[in-house]
């Protein structure tokens, strides 16, 4: 298998071997752990770096007292073989691509640019020589913002958090992350967050701290996007509805991703067909479509 892989990507034959791109990047998505403890902490499922920013102190749920998946999604571990065949069909498909990728994205909507992070967000992106750095989806984009924030305005975006977030469970910064996360669960605590920000992952909780203006599917696919906005999206209306009302884990394994939105892709007609995207790597190797997820939501940062 590895010797018929090698030589496809040396006589690069581009057609097959974006389709292998795609199945490979499939394997290494964005996929929900179905197998949970009944005693787990909430931090469980992050990096170490999103754990040290979600909260202020480790909660822990019971079995009745559970969030959504979403957050366990992470890529998995690859073999040395697996390795190699990945490395080989990525750098034969992103030759004849990479140049052309950069320019467009470059000239497409930059002038449209209302916010400083936004543009800091897209900045950055197009200057890294490590477009997909892997790992979790939301540790991702939520670095990605992040970091643009403190370039920017000189500290951390939690300094700037209005007190009026604050509830009856969390502090404003618990809020900001657990309505980033999507931290879903039949408690008390997950219902006392505004419904209208629930379920909308970084979308809103950027919206709900006063940073931006939500955007929902009409808009987004209306053109009304601006480079540099966190987007989250759900495969399904009726995992997303779940989330939002507050769900046992038991009882849903959603599909949600979370990632930067950077240009419309149009067609001759001047016709959006698609949107380029920053992320850890899932999707960002091609344009996303209307069908690819039922729910769409995102951020045009006002900062």
């Amino acid at each position: 298998m590895n010797s018929r892989l090698c030589k496809i990507v040396w006589k690069k034959n581009f057609s097959l071997i974006a389709l292998i791109s795609v199945f490979c990047t499939l394997i290494l998505a964005c996929t929900a752990s179905k197998k949970i403890k009944q005693q787990v902490s909430i931090l469980d499922f992050y990096d170490t770096s999103l754990k040290q920013d979600i909260t202020d102190s480790t909660l822990s749920f019971s079995n009745n007292n559970i969030y959504d998946q979403h957050f366990g999604i992470s890529r998995k571990e690859t073999n040395r073989s697996e390795s190699i065949i990945l490395d080989s069909i990525t750098k034969a498909f992103n030759i004849k691509a990479k140049n052309v990728l950069e320019e467009v994205m470059l000239a497409e909507n930059i002038s449209e640019i209302r916010s400083p992070v936004a543009d800091r967000i897209v900045a950055n992106y197009l200057n890294s020589e490590n477009k997909e750095p892997g790992g979790h989806c939301l540790t991702v984009s939520k670095r990605r913002f992040d970091e643009a924030y403190k370039q920017v305005h000189g500290h951390v975006m939690y300094a700037d958090l209005p007190e009026r977030m604050r509830s009856k469970f969390y502090s404003p910064k618990e809020v900001y992350n657990y309505i980033y996360v999507s931290a879903s669960g039949t408690h008390r605590g997950w219902r006392s967050l505004p419904e209208e920000y629930r379920g909308k992952g970084n979308a809103g909780a950027i919206a709900y701290a006063g940073m931006g203006n939500l955007v929902d599917s009409t808009g987004i696919w209306g053109g009304t996007l601006r480079p540099g906005a966190p987007m989250q999206v759900w495969r399904f209306k009726a995992d997303y509805e779940k989330v939002v009302r507050g769900v046992d884990i038991k009882s849903l394994d959603p599909y949600g991703h979370s990632f930067i939105f950077i240009s419309y892709v149009r067609n001759e007609k001047n016709e959006i067909t698609g949107l380029k995207i920053a992320d850890q790597g899932f999707q960002s190797y091609r344009p996303l479509i209307p069908r690819d997820y039922e729910v769409w939501w995102a951020v045009n940062l006002s900062i």
